[in-house]
């Protein structure tokens, strides 16, 4: 059976926010940076997982 997880609007903001501390870089940096394939795999992770919480932000609007 597949998990579900319920979160609001506000913490995926946050979670957002704090991977992008994580990495101590804007979103502007780390999209960039992606763009040039010049990420870290642990770097990459972030950038798949804020591209996916993007996704669920913007179908929420």
């Amino acid at each position: 059976m597949p998990t579900v997880i319920h979160k609001t609007r506000g913490e995926l903001e946050e979670q957002r926010e704090q991977l992008l501390a994580g990495v101590h870089m804007s979103y502007e940096e780390l999209a960039e940076r992606a763009a040039t394939y010049s990420l870290s795999l642990r770097e990459l992770d972030v950038w798949h997982t804020i591209e996916g919480l993007d996704y669920l932000l913007d179908g929420d609007s």
